[in-house]
């Protein structure tokens, strides 16, 4: 992996001042893999997959579909949840829904001529206050409609659409989804806390949504699949745990890999996103939740951007199309899993590959892909709009020790 913070990692050389006078350190003290970072030295590692679907990316819209789609295939994915908001967004069902947003129909024609071929794209329908009752039980008797999205009100890109989350309780849009069993995703943060209360050692917004929004859809909507998108705190993978077994969550890469502390030290834009990556502890929790939970499965929130950094400010959204699965396997072992042993390639094979099948009622394909625990290069994805960096490059690594084979 070059000079990266992983390598130097498993290296394991402790640098201290040197003292002529101090003892000779004891051979046994050097621990050149530490075991918290999973770096053992296999002569080769394959695990050979089914393909996986990516529950939660971004596809953006136009001439950068394509390309996008040819790297999701290129690591694996036999489908995916594309998000809904795009611009304008996926706020209609039918075409012949009012308004004058995209539809779910229009969008997922958009996927097939850009060549998914048989890759399947599930869309969600992004809520807003145009969305009704109506419009969710005619699309899911149609079966054109499958999930949706909360966003919170300009709480990430592209939600300025949205609306408060108690709409929904009150229109009867939560209780449509209810009866229809569809999936409701969730951007699970609170939209209207002070900006102290955004993100501090003390509280942030996530928590607060996992503390007081999210324990009332599950009160009053028992029966509602739901999915917490993204978790990044301690308290997100506790009401993950104890909420049953129709609410999931999916966990992305750089939430897994990284904290607060490696996004500020040199200010990796590329790292940027929302929610933003938490402190230890969190991550702590999360790579248990991935491990254990049965209903805690893979969704990169993938979110290319061409232009991340501008004058004006910094598009949140961690690129990581072509190599998620690499990225996955990563956090895995530096959360102490042996890939080569059979106990931890099953609970990865589950996580990516299993569990989110079995909440979204999806098969697992019969098709296989290959990850082999070797070095391998990362590049940008070319697109028609510019070059897009993806995670591992934007964080300094040039290359991962796992590839697709």
């Amino acid at each position: 992996m070059g000079a990266s913070l992983y390598s130097l990692w498993c290296i394991g050389v402790v640098a201290t001042k040197h003292n002529p006078s101090a003892p000779a350190r004891p051979k046994t003290a050097m621990h050149p893999c530490p075991p918290v970072r999973g770096c053992y030295a296999p002569a080769m590692t394959t695990l050979t997959l089914p393909r996986w679907w990516d529950l939660h990316a971004h596809f953006r819209q136009g001439d950068l579909i394509a390309p996008l789609v040819r790297a999701h295939r290129a690591m694996g994915c036999a489908g995916f949840v594309a998000m809904p908001n795009t611009a304008p967004p996926v706020a209609r069902v039918l075409e012949d829904d009012p308004g004058d947003a995209w539809s779910i129909e229009a969008y997922a024609r958009m996927f097939r001529d850009a060549g998914a071929g048989d890759m399947e794209a599930i869309v969600p329908l992004y809520l807003t206050t145009a969305t009704t009752p109506a419009m969710v039980e005619r699309g899911a008797a149609e079966g054109a409609l499958r999930a949706a999205k909360y966003y919170p009100p300009h709480g990430t890109t592209g939600a300025g659409a949205a609306a408060d989350v108690q709409t929904y309780f009150d229109n009867g849009v939560f209780a449509a989804m209810e009866a229809a069993d569809l999936v409701l995703c969730v951007h699970g943060e609170a939209h209207d806390v002070a900006d102290a209360d955004y993100f501090s050692r003390a509280t942030n917004a996530e928590e607060a949504f996992y503390r007081e929004i999210a324990p009332r859809i599950v009160e009053c909507h028992p029966k509602l699949r739901m999915v917490a998108e993204h978790v990044t705190t301690a308290v997100a993978a506790d009401f993950v745990r104890q909420a049953g077994p129709r609410v999931g969550a999916t966990v992305t890469p750089q939430h897994l890999l990284y904290t607060t502390g490696h996004l500020l030290r040199g200010l990796k834009h590329h790292l940027y996103c929302l929610p933003v990556v938490k402190f230890a502890e969190d991550r702590a929790a999360l790579r248990d939740l991935v491990r254990t939970h049965p209903t805690a499965f893979a969704g990169t929130d993938s979110a290319p951007h061409a232009t991340k950094m501008t004058a004006c400010g910094c598009a949140a959204g961690c690129y990581t199309g072509g190599v998620a699965p690499q990225l996955y396997a990563m956090a895995f072992e530096e959360a102490g899993a042996r890939l080569d042993k059979a106990e931890d390639a099953a609970a990865f094979r589950a996580f990516l590959c299993e569990r989110g099948p079995a909440f979204w009622g999806l098969p697992v394909p019969k098709d296989t892909f290959t990850l082999e625990r070797r070095e391998a290069s990362v590049a940008p994805l070319p697109t028609p709009q510019g070059p897009i960096t993806p995670l591992p490059l934007g964080v300094g690594m040039q290359t991962l020790p796992w590839a697709i084979a």
